[in-house]
């Protein structure tokens, strides 16, 4: 079970193979022998992939909640201690991934010997079962029912540009001023453009603009703001540095946008490993040491 789990999130069954001190012909037969108790097939496999099969796929998610439990027994007879251990598979957006969430996976790391660390930074959404990831941080809207979250921080988002492009084209003094601004828009595939959703007297207010530049990257959107290519929408989080070194302007003070907080989430079983529980406490202690700040930088920048 453990070699077929591991082989599910690393993608290759040899590589799976050697984490568990197995070699490639050695994993392949345990694998095979284990579909054959079953008298299904877990996995399609080629020389360059393997996919699940909808009973591997069912069988999967079974897999990982069972050796959680055994996880949870094993360290239930320690000395009193949960210790974190195995690979840790983290995702987060690219931003937020690469300024908080991946150096605090580090530490988190350093402080637990035993612990393996895998880290995902994309702006891409990763289905955590079939990606095999463990934590995933997200914000704004949650809506995997088969997932549990815990908010780690309060968050929002605002309009900012870089102190040359306001130089060169104005200052918006309003929601409907931001038409005439070149504005740099986060596309997903399969969604399109991303709205900019804003707090008004109104209520939330979408808006549709035309964008000037669109990239499917977060922080390639926050570089070419900097540059001064024109507006963007971004993340209190991923701002409040460039805010405080003066790089970006958050702009539309009298306007507070929508929360979009900051959450763990991760599959919902009874018994989480230890690894999964010290890990998102350990976001939380962390990031509520810095929400403050973060918060109170922008807001500031923004009267």
């Amino acid at each position: 079970m453990r070699l077929f789990v591991r082989a599910v999130a690393d993608g290759s069954l040899s590589a799976a193979g050697r984490e568990l001190g197995l070699s490639p012909a050695a994993a392949s037969k345990r694998l095979t022998r284990l579909e054959h108790a079953l008298g299904v097939r877990l996995l399609q496999r080629s020389s360059r992939h393997l996919t699940l099969t909808d009973e591997g796929a069912a069988y999967y998610e079974r897999c990982v909640a069972i050796l959680a439990d055994l996880d949870e027994a094993h360290a239930s007879l320690g000395a009193g201690q949960m210790e974190a251990r195995g690979l840790l598979h983290v995702a987060a957006p690219a931003d937020l991934g690469r300024h908080w969430i991946a150096p605090l996976a580090a530490e988190f790391a350093a402080i637990h010997p035993r612990l393996r660390l895998r880290i995902s930074v994309s702006d891409a959404t990763l289905d955590l079962f079939e990606h095999g990831v463990d934590v995933a941080v997200r914000s704004g809207a949650l809506g995997d029912s088969r997932l549990v979250s815990r908010r780690l921080a309060l968050n929002h988002r605002v309009v900012c540009a870089a102190p040359s492009y306001l130089e060169k084209h104005g200052r918006p003094a309003n929601v409907d001023e931001l038409a005439g601004h070149a504005c740099l828009m986060l596309h997903r595939p399969g969604r399109g453009l991303l709205p900019w959703t804003l707090q008004t007297a109104q209520g939330p207010r979408p808006l549709r603009l035309e964008a000037t530049m669109t990239c499917d990257s977060g922080d390639l959107l926050r570089q070419f703001a900097i540059a001064g290519h024109g507006l963007t929408f971004k993340s209190a989080w991923d701002i409040a540095e460039d805010v405080r070194t003066g790089r970006l302007v958050p702009l539309l003070a009298e306007i507070a946008t929508p929360e979009a907080n900051i959450h763990a989430i991760y599959p919902s079983r009874r018994f989480l490993p230890a690894r999964i529980r010290l890990f998102v406490d350990f976001l939380h202690e962390r990031l509520q040491r810095h929400e403050t700040d973060v918060l109170d930088t922008v807001r500031r920048a923004m009267s």
